[in-house]
């Protein structure tokens, strides 16, 4: 796994290089842009969160690293990732601890007033993981939870969607740093559900024996986007630049697709 992982990552390289800048990168001055730390790129991110960050031994991988990697390179700077919980990544980005926090972060009105955001590089959709054996629920909708705890990762756009009243009723909600350890009270019948993305969703039912994902519509749909530093525009310039290429270049594609179906959850359990 880990040098078909090598090679793609060669290849993909070779793939980027062979593509011209597109319009948005070539009015963007990489070189002007200054960093927390000179010459090095500093991420935050939370490693829980498969396929988008995941840890596979010590090193975080995942598709938000790959995007912060092609940042770093077009900065001509090395890539520093910082392992955190989420809420505290989003902090660190505000106070200007970290240049970007690249952990698969949705777009809000309130976080809006407190950071700046780029372009959207990816449309997830929030699903409902039950217990297979005895699920709380039968229906995916707002109206379903009433009642219910819920497991949640703490900030993330599920904890504020369950939260609001307009949308969920819930008895309770459950808000943890990692999801294994809402997989395990799921398990365990300490919590009803957990709300999360479809993507990581599945990397932790495949990972956790005992889980299902509720079958029909996804509970909402959401945009993930880079978070920075409010009023930072040099880097949201460049960060926008560098996703545009990759759209434009179809490398955005491979490189989602390179994180797809890999045992990430499992591998980040056995790191902790």
């Amino acid at each position: 796994m880990r040098l078909r992982k090598v090679i793609a990552a060669l290849a993909a390289a070779s793939v980027l290089a062979a593509f011209p800048l597109s319009a948005l990168a070539e009015e963007v001055d990489f070189s002007a842009v200054k960093t927390v730390i000179k010459g090095q790129l500093t991420v935050g991110t939370e490693a829980g969160f498969a396929p988008y960050e995941y840890l596979v031994g010590a090193n975080v991988e995942g598709i938000d690293i790959d995007i912060a990697e092609a940042v770093a390179e077009k900065l001509g700077v090395n890539l520093v990732v910082q392992n955190m919980d989420f809420d505290g990544a989003l902090v660190a980005v505000q106070q200007g601890k970290v240049d970007i926090v690249a952990a698969g972060v949705s777009i809000s009105e309130d976080r809006l007033k407190a950071m700046d955001f780029s372009d959207k590089y990816v449309d997830s959709k929030d699903v409902i993981v039950v217990n297979a054996a005895k699920p709380a629920l039968e229906e995916s909708s707002g109206e379903s939870l009433e009642g219910l705890v819920i497991g949640v990762q703490q900030g993330n756009i599920a904890d504020l969607w369950v939260s609001n009243p307009d949308n969920a009723s819930p008895k309770s909600v459950q808000r943890y740093t990692k999801f294994a350890q809402a997989a395990e009270d799921l398990k365990n019948g300490k919590i009803d559900c957990i709300v999360m993305d479809e993507a990581p969703a599945k990397e932790l039912v495949d990972s956790t024996n005992g889980l299902m994902i509720l079958e029909g519509d996804p509970l909402f749909e959401d945009s993930y986007a880079i978070a920075i530093q409010k009023g930072n525009d040099q880097m949201t310039a460049a960060v926008n630049a560098v996703i545009a290429e990759l759209q434009e270049s179809g490398r955005m594609d491979e490189i989602i697709a390179s994180h797809a179906g890999e045992e990430t959850a499992e591998s980040e359990t056995e790191a902790e």
